[in-house]
C-alpha cells in the first residue's frame, strides 16, 4: 500500500454550512470573495482564502491515481484551527470541524482523517482528542503555536493533552502555522520558504529540551517538512546541551523518537534524514493540495535507491502502522 502521510482537506459541506450561516460561532467571521472563503477568529484579521483544491474530491482522486497512491492521510487547514478562540468556543469549533471531516471521509475511502483539537486549553484538547479517537480518527494534526501567535507546545497548561495522547499512543502530526512575526520574512515568499522551517524548528526544539517525548513516551510525533531544520542542527542541539546540561533535557532522547515526512523535494536530503534518524522513521508525504506540494512523491523516494525493506517502510509501511491503516 502506498500512502501519502501529509495532506490537507476541507469538506465542501463545512464551507457551505458556515457561508450559508446555517451554523455560526460568536467569535468566527466568514467572508466570501471571488478568490474563496476567508475566516477570521476572535477579532483577528481575515486569514487567506481556502484554496480551491482543498475540497475538490474528484481532482484529488485523479491526482492520487495518476501517482499510484492508495491512501492519503489528511488533516484540516491550519488557518481554520481557530486557536485564538475562547476555550469553550474553540471546543465547539473543533468538534464542528471534526464532525464534518468524519462525515466527508466516510464517503471517500482513500482518505484517512486526522482530527483538530482546541490547543488553547490542554484539558479541552485532551477531551476532544479522546472523543476523536473513539469516533474513528487516526490521530490529530496540531499547529506549532497553540493559543495563537507565540504559543508553545511545551506550555504546562497542555499537559493533560500530552498525557491523553501518550496514554492512547496517538499519532500527532505537527504542522507549522502561517504567522510571520519577523518582518524580515515579509518579502521574497520567505514566510513559506523559510518561516515555516524556523517555526517548526523552534516548536519541536522546545519539546526536545523540555523532555516531552521522554515524559510522554506513548506519543507518536510526526514532524512535517522533513523535520524542518532539526536534522541539520541536531549536532548543535546536542553540543548546546552538553555545555549546560542542568538547564535542559538531553535532546537526543527525544530526537530518536521522532518521525519525519519526506516533503523536502530533494533525494539527498531524504537520504540524509534516513541516515541520521533511520529509514523506518520517514513517511512519504506531499503537502497536497498546495502549489508547493511534491508532485512526484513515489518517484522521489524511488530515486533515493533504498533497499526493498526501507522503500516499503517509507512508501507506506510506517504510515500504516502509525495511523492504524488496514
Amino acid at each position: 500500500m502506498i500512502i501519502d502521510a501529509h495532506a490537507h482537506f476541507v469538506p465542501q459541506a463545512l464551507l457551505d454550512e458556515v457561508t450559508s450561516q446555517r451554523r455560526s460561532f460568536p467569535s468566527v467571521k466568514v467572508a466570501t470573495e471571488n478568490d474563496g472563503v476567508r475566516f477570521a477568529f476572535a477579532g483577528q484579521e481575515f486569514k487567506r482564502p481556502v484554496p480551491a483544491g482543498m475540497s475538490d474530491v474528484d481532482r484529488r482522486r485523479l491526482w492520487l491515481r495518476d501517482r499510484g497512491i492508495d491512501k492519503q492521510v489528511v488533516g484540516g487547514w491550519l488557518d481554520m484551527f481557530g486557536y485564538d478562540l475562547p476555550a469553550e468556543e474553540g471546543l465547539e469549533w473543533s468538534r464542528f470541524l471534526n464532525a464534518h471531516m468524519l462525515k466527508a471521509v466516510s464517503e471517500i475511502p482513500f482518505l484517512v482523517p486526522l482530527a483538530t483539537v482546541p490547543l488553547q486549553s490542554g484539558k479541552l484538547a485532551a477531551k476532544v482528542l479522546e472523543e476523536a479517537l473513539d469516533q474513528g480518527f487516526h490521530g490529530a494534526m496540531i499547529g506549532t503555536q497553540p493559543k495563537g501567535a507565540g504559543g508553545v507546545l511545551d506550555d504546562p497548561d497542555l499537559e493533560p493533552f500530552w498525557e491523553a495522547a501518550s496514554a492512547r499512543k496517538a499519532a500527532l502530526f505537527i504542522h507549522p502555522t502561517f504567522g510571520a512575526r519577523d518582518d524580515r520574512l515579509k518579502a521574497y515568499g520567505l514566510v513559506s520558504a523559510v518561516g515555516r522551517v524556523t517555526d517548526t524548528t523552534m516548536a519541536v526544539a522546545r519539546l526536545l529540551y523540555s523532555g516531552h517525548l521522554v515524559r510522554y513516551p506513548g506519543v507518536n510525533l510526526i514532524i512535517s517538512h522533513g523535520g524542518a531544520a532539526l536534522p541539520m542542527i541536531f549536532g548543535r542541539l546536542q553540543r548546546s546541551f552538553a555545555t549546560a546540561p542542568a538547564q535542559n533535557a538531553d535532546p537526543a532522547l527525544g530526537f530518536y523518537k521522532l518521525y519525519f515526512d519526506s516533503v523536502v523535494y530533494d533525494a539527498l536530503t531524504i537520504r540524509f534524514i534516513c541516515d541520521l534518524a533511520g529509514a523506518d522513521r520517514v513517511l512519504m508525504g506531499t503537502d497536497e493540495p498546495f502549489t508547493i506540494a511534491e508532485q512526484q512523491p513515489v518517484k522521489l523516494i524511488e530515486s533515493c535507491n533504498f533497499d526493498a525493506v526501507n522503500r516499503q517502510a517509507i512508501l507506506g509501511g510506517t504510515a500504516a502502522r502509525l495511523f492504524g491503516i488496514s
